[in-house]
């Protein structure tokens, strides 16, 4: 039973199998049980596997469970770590949270926003993004969906589709508004060009070279004695894998060579310049002090 949960098991398990509550009492203490959550035990020794915890909080919480926010965008790949917290839904009912979990209540969750993922119950791409946005910061969170995006979990009419069926949700506000934004007037790469020289020049930074090559690559621009390049991306030209894994082997290589490659979004020039202009200043003071 065991084997099959990640080595662990719930006390109703155990004494579902004949072993009473003397003899689970009995294995604790000489070490063959070891407690990992309230009534939820590692067998033989205490050392977790990959996923023993997550599976932990499973078998804690019992049925109508699934993992969710920001433990599920790490499982389908779309945050680069998972939170130190593991958070999971749990569906009409109220649990106590122990340390080290974020238990979230729901009165339904739609069959369509359930998957399994590496053997866990998990929500769905486009449902563990709307929970991810109840909580998340708007540069996390749109990190977020381009990420499901290239890894192709997710399309828009999902995400819409999935926002129809939890309107009420808090995340809901957040990535609608995620979204109609990307789908404003969009900046062609020679009108983002032009405003990322009317921010070099309106913040009085060092003037760089505009689409360049450099160690084979054409790049949109280049600082080269602080060995800085910046490239614009457009979720039009970068929202699917090949592009994506390309753009990282330029970045490899320019790494490589050296070079610090700063990215930015044709919608952050468009809508958050003074952040973008504040991002370019201190990467080159960044840079500046590498060369020094």
């Amino acid at each position: 039973m065991a084997a099959a949960q990640r080595g662990l098991v719930h006390r109703s398990q155990i004494l579902e199998v004949g072993i009473g509550r003397g003899s689970i009492a009995h294995r604790i203490s000489v070490g063959s049980l070891h407690r990992v959550l309230p009534s939820v035990f590692a067998v033989g020794h205490p050392a977790l596997q990959p996923g023993a915890f997550e599976t932990a909080v499973l078998l804690f919480c019992g049925d109508d469970c699934v993992l969710s926010h920001g433990t599920a965008a790490a499982l389908w790949g779309m945050v680069p770590a998972a939170p130190p917290a593991v958070s999971v839904t749990v569906v009409r009912r109220h649990l106590r949270q122990p340390p080290s979990v974020r238990v979230h209540r729901v009165d339904e969750l739609d069959s369509r926003d359930i998957r399994f993922r590496d053997g866990l119950p998990v929500t769905a791409p486009a449902r563990t993004l709307i929970d991810f946005a109840g909580e998340a910061s708007g540069g996390a969170l749109e990190a977020a969906v381009n990420e499901a995006r290239v890894l192709q979990l997710v399309t828009d009419e999902q995400l819409e589709q999935a926002m129809d069926r939890c309107p009420l949700r808090t995340g809901v506000g957040h990535l609608r508004a995620l979204l109609t934004g990307e789908r404003g007037p969009a900046l062609t790469r020679s009108e983002a060009e032009r405003r990322l020289r009317r921010m070099v020049e309106r913040g009085q930074l060092p003037w760089p070279q505009f689409n360049v090559w450099l160690h084979g690559h054409l790049v949109d621009a280049l600082w080269p004695a602080a060995k800085l390049v910046v490239e614009v991306d457009g979720y039009g030209v970068h929202g699917h894998r090949h592009a994506f894994e390309s753009d990282r082997r330029r970045d490899q290589r320019l790494a490589a060579e050296g070079f610090v490659v700063v990215r930015m979004t044709m919608r952050q020039l468009r809508d958050e310049p003074m952040a973008v202009l504040a991002s370019l200043a201190q990467a080159l003071v960044a840079a500046a002090a590498r060369q020094a």
